[in-house]
């Protein structure tokens, strides 16, 4: 098998994703645009929603892991009165109301969406049934009954209400679908409802204050995208780091226990570096740490 041709570029490119463009497309500039071995990303993000958009390159992808069970914040607008196919504006209307909630009923009906909730994802969704993705299936006309899952939602905030609509904000964890708080909103409210705009505000430790604009993604760009870049252990923040010993790093990078300084909880997953170069994130086993994710940086 053909090696991937590329250079070795290791860290994470924190991108303020403009609205009509997937995911995907995002991720593959950035690769192009530095000549990058290999890219992913953690969390995708509908092609209408804004906002951060974090993309790994090279060593960082094994910690795509840890930061796609991060919180990430949302700022949505709900437009009431309307249900829609996909549970956004571009999607055809399926059903209408004429009733409208006032913020009294709006504010009273948030609880309901905090705390563990079981939350039935979009019929247009990257959910995958018997192997094929939701959205595959409904471009194709097949209706799929997808099953309820569960989604800590750490927050849910009313900013602001007009007669037809209403701003607010959740903080949520690993899968949760804007789009399906909004549709369940208006269900429970009585009105019915669908995401008109949507904007990922932060994920973990990244910020869309400071994403790298879009636009500015191009190959003559290439030194300013650089200097962008974080290292691949900005991701890490909520892991406790560990000093490897000098023999221990050795051990380690050969992927087996290795000796560090200090204490953890026994089985906690931390992340090791030695000379401030990060080497792993493994289990404290007690005076060592079992890797799971060894870093190869060269």
């Amino acid at each position: 098998m053909a090696r991937k041709k590329g250079r070795e570029i290791h860290g994470w490119l924190i991108v303020d994703k403009p609205a009509g463009i997937g995911s995907t497309d995002v991720v593959s500039k950035v690769r192009w645009a530095l000549d990058a071995k290999k890219a992913g990303h953690a969390g995708t993000l509908d092609p209408d929603a804004t906002g951060v958009l974090a993309v790994a390159l090279g060593e960082a992808t094994k910690t795509v892991p840890i930061l796609t069970d991060a919180l990430k914040a949302y700022d949505f607008t709900v437009i009431w009165g309307a249900e829609t196919t996909t549970d956004d504006a571009s999607g055809a209307v399926v059903k209408t109301s004429d009733a409208r909630p006032d913020e009294a009923a709006i504010r009273a009906a948030l609880p309901e969406f905090t705390g563990e909730i079981m939350q039935v994802p979009p019929a247009v969704s990257a959910v995958r049934v018997e192997g094929a993705r939701a959205y595959d299936l409904a471009r194709e006309g097949e209706v799929v009954e997808l099953a309820a899952r569960p989604l800590w939602v750490d927050s849910l905030e009313l900013l602001g209400t007009t007669r037809d609509s209403a701003d607010l904000r959740m903080v949520c964890g690993k899968g949760g679908y804007v789009r399906a708080i909004a549709r369940d909103l208006g269900r429970k409210l009585g009105c019915l409802g669908h995401v008109a705009q949507l904007r990922r505000i932060w994920s973990g430790p990244f910020d869309a204050a400071d994403g790298f604009a879009f636009d500015r993604i191009d190959r003559t760009n290439q030194a300013e995208i650089e200097a962008a870049l974080l290292p691949l252990q900005a991701a890490l923040a909520d892991l406790l780091e560990m000093q490897a010993t000098e023999i221990g790093a050795t051990r380690i990078l050969n992927g087996n226990p290795g000796q560090v300084l200090g204490h953890a909880e026994f089985g906690e997953e931390v992340w090791v570096s030695r000379h401030g170069r990060a080497l792993c994130i493994g289990r404290y086993m007690g005076g060592e740490v079992q890797p799971s994710r060894v870093f190869n940086l060269g």
